[in-house]
C-alpha cells in the first residue's frame, strides 16, 4: 500500500496563474515578517501557525487567492470578504478572496496582523 503523499507549497504554486502567486508570495512574506510563523501545508490550503494555533490560511485561486483568517471580531462588511462565521466562544472565521494584487492593502495587512494575535493566544486572554 502506498503511503499518502505530502502536500508541499510548491504543490499549490506549481500550475497557479502568476499573478495568483506574487500575490500569494506576498501575503506569505507580510505574514512571515510578524514573528515566528510556520505552514502547515494540506491538499486544500496552506495554513500559517503562529506559537499558540493556526490563525489563517491561503492558497492560489484562478486569478487570485482564496483563504481564510481568525479574529475575536467579526469585520463591517467588504466586498472582499466572503463570510465571516462564529468559531468557539471569542473567534470569527472570516473567507476571503483577494482578485489581484491591487486589492491587498494596508486594511487586509491589518486583518492578518490582528489573525497572527490570535495564532499568538490572543485570545485566550481575559
Amino acid at each position: 500500500m502506498a503511503e499518502p503523499r505530502e502536500w508541499t507549497v510548491e504543490d499549490h504554486l506549481r500550475d497557479a496563474d502568476p499573478g495568483a502567486v506574487r500575490l500569494w508570495h506576498r501575503i506569505d512574506e507580510l505574514i512571515l515578517s510578524f514573528g515566528p510563523v510556520t505552514h502547515s501545508v494540506a491538499k486544500t490550503t496552506i495554513t500559517f501557525k503562529g506559537p499558540r494555533r493556526g490563525f489563517a490560511g491561503a492558497r492560489p485561486w484562478r486569478t487570485g487567492v482564496r483563504g481564510y483568517f481568525d479574529l475575536m471580531r467579526e469585520l463591517p462588511p467588504d466586498p472582499r470578504i466572503l463570510s465571516a462565521s462564529p468559531y468557539g466562544r471569542k473567534l470569527f472565521v472570516h473567507q476571503f478572496r483577494l482578485a489581484d494584487e491591487s486589492e491587498f492593502d494596508d486594511a487586509v495587512a491589518g486583518w492578518l496582523r490582528e489573525a497572527y494575535d490570535v495564532g499568538c493566544g490572543a485570545h485566550l486572554g481575559p
